[in-house]
């Protein structure tokens, strides 16, 4: 037996089509009995309905599970009553729907103890009517307690030699195993759930499995299968080994499981393959059904096909010789199209394409040489072809070697670096900038960022300094003189006149008016009667000395 994995992922519309086709054309189903059926839930509109398959527990048209289809709410809607007890008028179910449940746990009959229990539980787990807590529900009860585990009379695959151990097991299951659990207020001590190991306090809901004793609890949310960790579906369990499970995990701990009729198989001799367990007529073909006992198979999405099967649903066909790519033959494929490992050729020069670099051309393929000389474009920058499979690298309507991808300048390869370009050529970053950055005047230094702009100079904004001090100019007032930048403080002591009366530089900064006689230089605020302190601005005067005084000083100081 040998086990080939697929080749390629086709999708499930196709897989459908061809299924369904075959399993229509090969068996006489009534068609409008499919159309009646459930509609899958996976396959949507392509399934027409559920047509079960005879021994599978899958629809025998899209292939899906009979859970896909919603197959499970059923004439058996409790474990009770899967069990084989007869409802009574006060059985639970009628209690449930009354508080607007399909279910309530046994011990707890007030509404807000219900209330209470169910806020423990995911709210999607909870069976409250007209929610999809009810179809997890059923769902659950369909799935851990199947009917083929609970009676004979739903088995289709048990021999009548093995009749008596089917009874036999159920029987010890029933009376050594299988019991239903019961909720109820714990009064006791603090005491850990024998699941999360956190401590069930005082006031708290508990659940109590009868076969471990009431000494052991569960939180509500932790009474699960051991194996599954789902919750216990209407609280029903079976124990093995001190622990806990659903019956359909419980039985497969002491018994084989078939994969595809899920019924526990009670002969001596069945198949084991695919780390499954299989009766021997079961293990089939997933297509034709056809045993694949002692033959090679191929798996498909976990499923085993046989070989043919698996090439007319599934291989692919050569684009050169539009003949099936068998699971024998090495599939190539390109761009979704697939060849023969001897038909993957030049479509020019028909050399061999496996293991060479080619190109692709109007979804044909040729080799380098050929390709080259009838297709390839040429570098920008040496004028060479593009071989087949050789990098280039591209910018706009133009494209090079990656070797020839370099800076004008320094003529290093630019890769995947930044760069600059200028007219035909490229620069990297740091070349560019030599060549074309702006540069302070001063420092000679590239200007990044904050620059200063003086007599269409270019000045980093420390470099802006007065030429005596070196204070900075930058959003200060400043004059200049020869073209060099001054600060006012040193302009007005290197160059401005001086006052001659309070000698202070005489600067034009600010609007300040001043008044000259002979060589002589006053502000306006100081151009005063030596005499009289009075304002000379606008009027006459007379020198006396080194002073000026008004006329009526200069008329008294004559009498």
């Amino acid at each position: 037996m040998l086990e080939m994995e697929s080749i390629n992922n086709e999708g499930i519309t196709c897989n459908i089509k061809l299924l369904s086709k075959m399993h229509i054309s090969d068996t006489n189903i009534d068609i409008k009995e499919i159309v009646d059926g459930t509609k899958c839930m996976v396959c949507k509109q392509l399934c027409p309905g559920f047509k079960p398959h005879l021994w599978r527990k899958t629809c025998l048209v899209c292939k899906c599970p009979r859970e896909s289809h919603a197959i499970y709410q059923e004439q058996l809607t409790s474990v009770k009553e899967r069990l084989g007890f007869k409802p009574t008028a006060s059985a639970s179910t009628l209690n449930a729907k009354h508080f607007g449940y399909t279910w309530i746990p046994p011990g707890i009959s007030t509404a807000n103890k219900i209330r209470q229990y169910f806020d423990l539980l995911p709210e999607n787990k909870v069976p409250k009517i007209n929610t999809p807590g009810v179809r997890y529900r059923e769902q659950q009860l369909s799935y851990q307690w199947p009917k083929q585990d609970l009676a004979l009379q739903y088995c289709n695959h048990i021999e009548p030699q093995n009749n008596a151990s089917y009874e036999d097991f159920n029987v010890a299951r029933n009376e050594i195993a299988l019991d239903i659990a019961y909720v109820k207020d714990f009064n006791g001590i603090s005491s850990p759930c024998i699941n999360c190991d956190n401590d069930v306090e005082q006031g708290d809901l508990a659940v109590i499995a009868p076969k471990f004793g009431e000494e052991v609890l569960w939180h509500p949310k932790c009474f699960t299968c051991s194996t599954c960790n789902e919750l216990l579906v209407d609280l029903t369990y079976c124990v093995h080994d001190d622990k806990i499970y659903c019956e359909r995990h419980y039985a497969e701990v002491l018994k084989p499981r078939c994969n595809a009729c899920d019924e526990l198989i009670f002969s001596g001799e069945y198949t084991k393959a695919m780390n499954q367990d299989w009766h021997a007529s079961h293990f089939s073909c997933w297509n034709c059904d056809e045993s694949l006992t002692g033959q090679r198979y191929v798996l498909r999405d976990e499923n085993p096909y046989c070989i043919k099967c698996y090439e007319n649903v599934f291989a692919n066909t050569c684009d050169e010789c539009n003949k099936i790519i068998g699971i024998d033959s090495k599939d190539l494929s390109y761009k979704e199209k697939h060849w023969h490992e001897a038909c993957f050729l030049c479509n020019k020069c028909r050399v061999s394409l496996v293991d060479k670099q080619f190109g692709s051309k109007a979804e044909k393929i040729y080799c380098g040489n050929c390709y080259d000389s009838q297709f390839a474009s040429r570098c920008d920058g040496c004028g060479e072809v593009f071989r087949a499979g050789t990098k280039k690298m591209e910018y706009k309507t133009r494209q090079w070697h990656e070797k020839c991808f370099s800076c004008c300048v320094c003529k290093n390869p630019i890769g995947t670096k930044s760069f600059i370009p200028k007219e035909q050529e490229i620069y990297c970053a740091g070349c560019y900038e030599e060549k074309y950055a702006t540069r302070c005047i001063k420092c000679s230094k590239i200007i990044t960022s904050g620059g200063v702009t003086y007599k269409n100079d270019p000045w980093h904004r420390e470099c802006f300094t007065c030429t005596h001090c070196t204070t900075s100019l930058a959003g200060q007032r400043f004059t200049s003189r020869d073209e060099k930048p001054y600060c006012a403080d040193c302009f007005g002591e290197l160059f401005a006149k001086r006052c001659t009366s309070c000698t202070k530089p005489i600067t034009g900064i600010g609007g300040t008016r001043f008044i000259s006689f002979e060589d002589r230089h006053w502000h306006n605020d100081c151009f005063i009667c030596a005499s009289c302190k009075t304002s000379l601005v606008g009027r006459g005067f007379i020198t006396d000395e080194a002073d000026i005084i008004c006329p009526e000083c200069a008329k008294a100081k004559l009498m």
